[in-house]
C-alpha cells in the first residue's frame, strides 16, 4: 500500500517583509513569499527565466522569529507542506481558493553584519553563531534557532554550548 506524501522545500529569496498577526486565542502567524527563480532553455536554445512567487504561512514562535529576523531580500530554505484551502469571496460571488505551504522548518541562510538595520550581530559572524552567543539560543545545526528558557530543568541535558 503506497503512502501519501505531502512535502515541499524550497530555497529563495524573500519577496516581501513578514507579516506577523495573532489568532483569536493569541497565536503567532508570520505570511510572505519566497521569489523562487527558473530558468530553462525553449526551442530556440534560448535561457529563458521566470520568477514563481510562493506564499508561506509560519505559526507560533517560529513565526515571530521570522518576523523578527527577515526582511525583504532575505535567503531562507523553507521545509513545509502545501495547504488548499477555500472561502466564499466577499462579494458573493462564489467559492475562491488559495493554496499556501505551511512551514513546519524556516531555516536562515543570510549571515548579518553590524550595518543591518534590524539587528547587530558582529563583523563577518554568522547569523546562527551570533545568535546562539548573544541571544542564548540552540546550535545553528538546529532547523531554527530555540529559546533555551523552553527546554526546561531536566537533568544536566546536553545543551551543545
Amino acid at each position: 500500500m503506497a503512502r501519501d506524501l505531502n512535502k515541499v522545500i524550497l530555497l529563495g529569496n524573500l519577496a516581501r517583509d513578514p507579516e506577523l498577526r495573532y489568532s483569536v486565542d493569541k497565536r503567532a502567524m508570520a505570511r510572505f513569499a519566497v521569489a523562487v527563480n527558473n530558468s530553462w532553455k525553449d526551442r530556440n536554445g534560448e535561457l529563458q527565466e521566470s520568477v514563481d512567487f510562493i506564499p508561506v504561512v509560519v505559526w507560533g514562535p517560529m513565526a515571530e522569529n521570522c518576523e523578527r529576523y527577515l526582511k525583504k531580500g532575505s535567503r531562507v530554505l523553507v521545509e513545509g507542506r502545501i495547504q488548499v484551502r477555500s472561502y466564499e469571496a466577499k462579494d458573493g460571488s462564489g467559492k475562491r481558493y488559495a493554496t499556501d505551504v505551511v512551514a513546519s522548518a524556516v531555516s536562515f541562510q543570510d549571515s548579518r553584519r553590524k550595518d543591518d538595520s534590524r539587528g547587530s550581530f558582529g563583523d563577518d559572524e554568522d547569523f546562527g553563531d551570533s545568535v546562539r552567543k548573544d541571544r542564548r539560543f540552540n546550535s545553528p545545526e538546529d532547523d531554527f534557532p530555540m529559546d533555551i528558557s523552553e527546554v526546561g530543568e531536566e537533568e544536566d541535558a546536553d545543551i551543545p554550548f
